[in-house]
């Protein structure tokens, strides 16, 4: 998270805002899309599927990676991704838990 400081925030937060600084850019949500939809792991065809260049598509997948939501397999020149099924439920529960809070609404502004 760059040089905020981010120890003085909870773990929760701090992982629920690198999971939506990820999550922040639409050819990510358009990957995880198209991965859910094929309910398959995919190989190789991001490209011809997104119209995003192979480094740009290497890119946004190497992030997904690092946070755990996708994971992928090398066979000789092919990589293959899928969803990790356990990392998804543990974002669903944590995007739950915070969109679930209660809010009051003062007529203040």
């Amino acid at each position: 998270m760059g040089v905020t400081k981010t120890e003085i925030y909870k773990d929760e937060q701090n992982k629920l805002a690198s999971l939506l600084k990820v999550l922040g850019h639409p050819a990510r949500i358009a990957i995880l899309q198209h991965i859910i939809n094929q309910k398959a792991c995919i190989c190789n065809d991001l490209v011809e599927e997104l119209g995003l260049a192979q480094a740009t598509i290497s890119q946004h997948l190497k992030e997904l990676k690092s946070i755990g939501i996708i994971q992928g397999s090398i066979e000789g020149k092919s990589v293959c991704y899928c969803i990790d099924e356990h990392v998804w439920k543990d974002f669903q529960k944590e995007f739950n838990v915070f969109f679930n809070q209660e809010v009051k609404v003062n007529r203040c502004c």
